[in-house]
């Protein structure tokens, strides 16, 4: 399998770290270094974990989740984002800057888990043909990594530009991934 191929595959399961970590960005009016690197420890480890999970469960685990991952993937990153669509409208910039860090915790394990089971199914694919799964795996995991952190260093350009809606962005963007997963699944 070729560097090339691998690469798409991960740039592709990489945009939706990107995307949520831009829309967080834009609604937190930026984040910290130590924040995107917790981030993309996040995304890159779930990225790297589950392909090599989907490899060596093979045949069995798709039979177990392929009739509802999509759903669950959809209902998680639906929920995270209409709780940021609402927060955007109910609470105030002072509000906002005291609640606790939104890049760790339960959010992020969220939200790390919903955007990884694409991977496992990559993983699942990889072990059907019979290639390997380290090398792809820890392509995958840092090309997520490294388009996390890119994110989360754009999101204050684009959040200056949308202003103080910036976290409403974030929640859409939130629940346009989960809505692209659902018909990617139920057209297939």
């Amino acid at each position: 399998m070729s560097f090339v191929f691998i690469l798409g595959i991960a740039v592709a399961l990489a945009m939706d770290c990107f995307a949520i970590t831009l829309g967080m960005a834009c609604g937190a009016k930026g984040l910290t270094m130590t924040q995107a690197v917790r981030m993309g420890a996040y995304f890159g480890g779930f990225q790297f974990a589950m392909p090599v999970i989907g490899w060596f469960a093979g045949d069995r685990m798709l039979g177990l989740i392929k009739n509802f991952d999509h759903w669950v993937a959809f209902g998680l990153l639906a929920l995270i984002g209409g709780r940021m669509i609402h927060e955007s409208f109910e609470l105030s910039d002072e509000e906002k800057a005291c609640r606790p860090d939104q890049t760790q915790g339960s959010r992020l394990l969220v939200l790390a888990l919903a955007t990884s089971i694409d991977a496992l199914a990559v993983g699942l694919s990889l072990g059907v043909v019979r290639a390997g799964i380290l090398y792809p795996a820890a392509v995958i995991g840092a090309t997520s990594f490294a388009m996390t952190i890119v994110g989360a260093k754009l999101g204050p350009v684009v959040g200056r530009i949308v202003g103080r809606r910036a976290e409403l962005l974030g929640g859409l963007i939130l629940i346009g991934i989960g809505v692209k997963i659902l018909i990617e699944h139920l057209s297939a």
